[in-house]
This record gives C-alpha cells, structure tokens and sequence, in this order.
C-alpha cells in the first residue's frame, strides 16, 4: 500500500487513482482493492457524510456487497430500519385520507428465489464508513486531499493534489483515474463532457430533526418514506431510527423567488407540525441541506485515460433508489476491467465497453426513476409528461442488459431492460441465481463470480471443464470450472428439484461462461468436439484481445 509523501517528496505513482470518497468513490476503491489493485483514492472533505440520504440499496447493490465480504456489515449498520418498507402517502399524519403507493418494494416477488440478498435500508452517513473501513484494507485512502488539476496522454494521467491539512501539494502519477466526484464533477468539467437531458426537475431542502412524539402519530406504520401532500405540510418524512431522528423533505421554489435563507429552523419547525397535523409536537431542528433532483446523462463517460462514475455520469430523481446504485454498479463494472487490463488479461479497447454497457443503463434507469417520481407525486415535482406503465422496480434493478463487445451473442437490438422480469442466462444479463452445496457448505452461484472467469458446465459437460483448462492455460487468464451435478466427480450439488440447465437456459451438457462481475459472457447449450478452442475464442473475443 502507498505511504502518504513524506515532507519534500512532490511525486508517488499509482495504477489508478479514484478522485471522489463518497459512496461511489468509495465502492471503487473497494472493488479494486478486492482484485489486488493497487491504488490511491482522494476526497477534499475531512470525513464521511454526516446527513441521512440516499438510503436505498437494491437487491442488486446487495449482491455486490455480498461477494465483497460486506453484506452482514451493512446489514448491521442498517438495522434501526430493518422492518420498514413501503410508500405512503397521507393528507397529514392525523389526517383521513391515506394510501399505499408501494406497499412492498419487492412488488410480491419472493427474492430468495432469483437472488443470495435482498434489499437494505442503509442511510449514507450509516454505509460510507463501513466502506471506508474495507476501503483501507486494500488501498490509500487521503481524505481532506483536492485534486487541483491533472492532464493525461497515452502513457498515463498527472495529477496534482492538495493535502487541506498540511498545505503541501504533490504529483500522483497513475495509468488511470476514475472520477467519482459528485453531479457539480469537476473532472467532468474540465475534460469538457456535455451532458443530455431535461435537467433539474425540482428541488427541496432536507431538514434533519429529533421529536420524541412524532413516532406516536406514525403508529405502527414502517414505511420507507411517507408523502404528505396537505399544501400547509407538503413534503416527505423518513425515518432515521423509528424512535426520535427524522427527515423531512420540504419543496424549494428557487425560481419562485426562494432562498435558502428563507428556510429558517422556525419555518421548518411549523411545516413539519402542519405535516403531522398537531400543533403541539416537539420539533428540534438539527440540519438543513439543499438537494436538486436532476434528470441528466453525461455525453461520454470516457476520455481517454480517464473515467467517470456515479453522480459524475448520471444524475436521476432518488424516487426508486436507483441514483447511488447505479453509480455503485458503474464501479463494480469498471473496476474488473481495470483489472484485466492492468494485469495484462485484456486487450485496453474493453475499456470502450464500459461506456457502451453503462451509459445506456443510465438513461433507462433515470427515465424510470422520473417515471416513479410522477407515480409517487413526490412533493415539488409537477410534471407535464405521463407514465408510460414502465417496468417494475426488481426489474429495472436485476434485470438490465449489456450488449458490447465484452458480451458474445448478445443482440444490441435488444431493450435495455425488458418489459418482464427475465434472468434465464442469456448472454449480456446477470446471471441467474442458484443454491448449491459445495464441499458441503451452502452458497449461491453468484458467490463464485468476483476475481476470475467462471465456467458453469451440467452434469454430462465434462468437456467444457477441459476447455477451461486449456483457455486458461493458452491466454493466461484465470478460468474456475465448476460441472454442477449430484455426482462423485461434480463440484457444485443443486438443491433438490433445481434445474440447473432450464435455469441457464441451456442443456446437460451445456456451459455458460461468468464475466467477474457476475454477467453472462457467453452461452453454449450443448458440447462440440472443437469445445477447447471455441471457448478460448470467446475469451479472447471478450476480453478485446483479436
């Protein structure tokens, strides 16, 4: 692990430096430090987040965790808001008219059927330090560090950095550097990347209170977030403990003439009492921050040897919680191509599929989350478009596609996320999940994928097992072979009645080729004579090395 620079030394090098140490930035690091990247990550604050936001991780963002060794910490982090789920949406809290606008964000689905997680309500402030605390095992973190500025040619980036702390300002030469700093980005800015979309759809001020009372007129009710749309109280509260820490989200008119000024403690105090519809609860406000709800894609997400991610890239509506999700997947796709082409498996033109694989998902998951925030009628946003029925959330969550050239036989015709909820082991999507025993311990196929190529193979695909070898062998990248059956000679045992080739979508002696990040590479739905030198192709052809 890199040192910080000891007085006088004005230049360290890197293999790739991550600009940006909040919740994407963060999983970068994370990500990299999992493959044995070594690399430096700086953010300009002193410290994590210390506001409750972005709360929710989907099934999908859980699964990442889980094979990063981080599911049970989050978990833990999280556990005040265990039990909530749901949207309500109320008149006030005292009030007669309610409904549930999702009453289960798992829309029926029983999870442990198509995934190893499930969903988890952890705030931000709760998330960022237990990243932070794996980020450290396996790279330089230097928080209250600025990027001042950088340039960057075929060889590598140059970047100058500031330590706020001591004033000294030093050179972090790197192959790489990966922007994940924030929607205002100023990496973005100076590469001069456009952006496309509508822009800011609306914006509100996040009040941080305590009341002891309130949890008395919310009852036995656990919601993820409750609407109020009483015009005196219109706004969103969220619980931050379900006893005595909330949020509320007041609507902000800037363009109505409103300043942040105007949102005094004792304004704030009387709107949330107008939401709750009593007079006499206690209100202590503890913290205001402005946020913008914007619908925005950056044209590029690649120049040259530099990289963004996260809020940098996209900007969407947090209706859906799709927003830090997204980015947190932008990071677990990039990261395994770092990887491959820093360890010289991958040819650097995989690189370009990252853009090509996470743009177009960025553009359908900010149109779905606007569509959610007309749905949820989330207060300030008064839209003039309509709903379009999109797809439901699970969907949007695990059911995205790829379509690159890091993907064989994937149709680039097809929709980024189809209209049904669909994970059969085509090539391009996640790859399905299955419990099976393996030397006696219980895990999910989605545990195998994180540090190299898998191969699945059924019970009679003895051959492929052999293929694997041999690619792996002749490219020198790292391919695990894995035949599942009840056999003596098979690794992986199914569970009783599990179909491992309908699952795949594929045969007995099939096989379904596993990118580190969980996505189906390739698909084969039965054996061929030639198995060895067809796979070695595939790898070669989706690792960019033709």
């Amino acid at each position: 692990m890199l040192r910080k620079p000891v007085s006088g030394r004005t230049a360290e090098s890197v293999p790739v430096l991550v600009v940006g140490g909040s919740l994407v930035g963060l999983s970068t690091s994370v990500f990299l430090g999992r493959l044995g990247i070594e690399h430096m990550l700086v953010e300009r604050h002193a410290a994590t987040s210390t506001h409750p936001r972005g709360r929710g991780n989907n099934v999908r963002t859980m699964e990442i965790f889980r094979t990063a060794g981080l599911e049970q910490r989050v978990r833990e982090a999280a556990f005040a808001l265990a039990g909530n789920d749901g949207v309500l949406q109320v008149d006030t809290l005292t009030g007669d008219r309610r409904r549930w606008i999702i009453q289960d964000i798992s829309a029926g689905t029983d999870v442990s059927t198509v995934s190893s997680s499930n969903w988890c309500l952890c705030s931000q402030n709760d998330l960022e330090p237990v990243l932070l605390d794996r980020a450290r095992q396996g790279g330089d973190i230097r928080f209250d560090t600025e990027l001042l500025s950088f340039t960057q040619d075929e060889y590598g980036v140059r970047a100058e950095v500031l330590s706020r702390e001591s004033g000294e300002k030093y050179t972090v030469n790197a192959d790489f550097l990966v922007a994940a700093d924030g929607p205002r980005s100023p990496v973005r800015t100076r590469l001069g990347i456009t952006q496309s979309g509508p822009g800011a759809l609306f914006h509100n001020i996040s009040v941080t209170f305590r009341s002891k009372v309130l949890k008395e007129y919310v009852g036995d009710k656990r919601f993820i977030v409750c609407y109020f749309t009483d015009p005196e109280g219109e706004g969103a509260l969220l619980p931050v403990d379900n006893e005595e820490r909330w949020v509320v989200h007041i609507p902000w008119f800037p363009d109505r003439g409103e300043s942040l000024e105007d949102f005094s403690s004792e304004r704030c105090a009387a709107h949330i009492r107008a939401a709750v519809g009593a007079a006499d609860v206690d209100v202590e406000i503890t913290g205001k921050a402005p946020w913008h709800a914007s619908k925005l894609v950056a044209d590029s997400y690649r120049q040259g040897r530099v990289f963004l991610a996260g809020d940098s890239a996209h900007e969407m509506p947090p209706t859906g919680a799709f927003g830090s999700n997204t980015g947190i997947q932008d990071a677990h796709n990039l990261a395994w191509k770092l990887a491959a082409v820093l360890r010289g498996w991958a040819g650097p033109r995989l690189l370009d599929t990252y853009e090509c694989e996470r743009r177009p998902v960025a553009v359908a998951t900010s149109t779905r989350a606007s569509q959610q925030a007309i749905e949820e009628q989330h207060p300030g946003f008064r839209p003039t478009g309509r709903n379009d029925d999109p797809a439901d959330l699970m969907t949007v969550a695990l059911c995205y596609r790829y379509a690159s050239d890091a993907v064989v036989g994937a149709s680039p015709e097809q929709p980024v996320v189809p209209e049904d909820f669909e994970l059969g082991g085509a090539p391009g999507s996640r790859a399905p999940h299955m419990w099976v025993r393996r030397e006696g311990a219980r895990i999910s196929t989605l545990d195998l994928y994180e540090r190299a190529f898998v191969l699945l193979a059924g019970p009679a695909g003895h051959t492929w097992r052999r293929a694997a070898e041999r690619a792996s062998g002749e490219l020198g990248v790292p391919v695990e072979a894995y035949l599942v059956g009840d056999g003596p000679d098979h690794d992986l045992a199914p569970e009783p009645d599990a179909d491992w080739a309908a699952l795949h979508g594929t045969g007995e002696d099939g096989a379904v080729l596993v990118r580190p990040d969980g996505f189906v590479a390739w698909r084969a739905h039965t054996h061929t004579p030639s198995a060895g030198r067809e796979l070695t192709d595939v790898l070669r052809t989706v690792l960019c090395r033709d």
